[in-house]
């Protein structure tokens, strides 16, 4: 019995739910998302999306969670957005953006010029005394965190000193250097 799968996913003001041949789409304010759903139920009742298994097979209780969170993603992301946040960590390290290029100059010999996917959002803040972020937005948050690990994957913090580009918050675990 899948305990995430059987709760309910409240649709809230402003979104509505198409359900065609498996396709659902969902749109908002933020945006329209679409996915396809094979192998369970899904039923848009009293505005709740319930998502149901038609029998008790390996594949479909193996995704009847899975779904359920899928759906209550695409719902938070059309109605409030994903939001990622990430820290460059060292002396040197900057970040800056023109529309949606993002220039990052991370100790090597060139900067890193990345083009982003229209549905996302990049925002730097650089404040003085205070290392550079990188704020990524859209509606999908599959999108958001692929982006971010593409650019955390550019420069991966290290043990020892704990530089590179990491997620704001992520605690990193350091090593001891040499003992003399």
């Amino acid at each position: 019995m899948s305990r995430i799968g059987n709760n309910p996913v409240v649709i809230p003001q402003g979104v509505t739910v198409d359900i065609k041949d498996g396709v659902v789409t969902v749109k908002g304010k933020m945006g329209e998302l679409t996915q396809n759903f094979d192998s369970v139920d899904i039923k848009v009742e009293d505005g709740n999306v319930l998502v149901t298994r038609s029998s008790d097979s390996k594949d479909q209780k193996a995704k009847h969670g899975l779904y359920r969170s899928l759906m209550r993603n695409m719902i938070e992301g059309v109605s409030k957005g994903w939001t990622k946040e990430l820290e460059l960590v060292g002396v040197g390290y900057r970040a800056s953006n023109q529309g949606q290029k993002l220039e990052l100059a991370l100790g090597f010999s060139h900067a890193i010029v990345m083009s982003l996917a229209p549905e996302v959002k990049v925002e730097t803040v650089s404040e003085k005394g205070k290392n550079p972020i990188i704020k990524l937005t859209s509606h999908d948050k599959q999108l958001v965190g692929q982006v971010a690990a593409k650019i955390r994957g550019f420069r991966r913090p290290e043990p020892y000193k704990g530089k590179g580009i990491k997620f704001v918050g992520e605690v990193v675990r350091r090593k001891a250097g040499k003992s003399a």
